[in-house]
């Protein structure tokens, strides 16, 4: 198992045992995961939690699925990790509403927080993306503010991270993508 610890957050109304846990968990990495309810905080109050519980967990790198992946992002602007991002939610704002997230000002605070995306750097970052993902329809943006040579697109690839090749994607780039230091 390697020795690199990899904090994995999941989207919206997923399972902290997600499909991107399962493929770094069979690549050899040892992942860290939590359940979140993003329904019942407010998304400032559930990034203080994830940003948080990456530094106390020991972590040293990122995975963020869907919504998971806006947090993620954010975490990385800020800790300036290598960070894996899973047909990523950048736009909740846009996304949510239509998947009936009801938490109250919530789309107002993801707007405010959109702004951390301004010290993000790509170079840490690596994107997976289902070429028919019916969830998030927005990754042309994905692909504008991300898109580097570990940008890979999925033919087929649909939201869910079970219709994508994960595990062979991690395989054949782990390297590249969770560079040891």
């Amino acid at each position: 198992m390697s020795e690199m610890k990899i904090f994995s957050i999941h989207g919206y109304k997923g399972s902290a045992h997600n499909a991107a846990y399962g493929a770094l968990f069979d690549c050899g990495y040892n992942v860290h995961s939590i359940q979140i309810d993003y329904d019942s905080e407010s998304p400032k109050t559930v990034l203080e939690k994830l940003h948080n519980e990456y530094i106390t967990s020991g972590c040293h790198c990122l995975a963020g699925t869907s919504l998971g992946g806006f947090y993620a992002a954010q975490i990385c602007a800020l800790e300036h990790c290598p960070t894996l991002l899973i047909n990523p939610c950048l736009l909740p704002f846009l996304v949510l509403p239509e998947l009936g997230y009801v938490y109250n000002g919530g789309i107002w605070e993801f707007s405010e927080i959109f702004s951390g995306f301004t010290g993000l750097d790509k170079t840490l970052v690596s994107t997976v993306v289902g070429s028919e993902d019916e969830v998030v329809t927005t990754h042309c943006y994905t692909k504008a503010m991300l898109e580097n040579e570990r940008y890979y697109t999925v033919d087929g690839g649909k939201h869910s991270g079970a219709t994508l090749p994960l595990r062979e994607i991690i395989t054949k780039h782990g390297k590249e993508i969770f560079p040891e230091g």
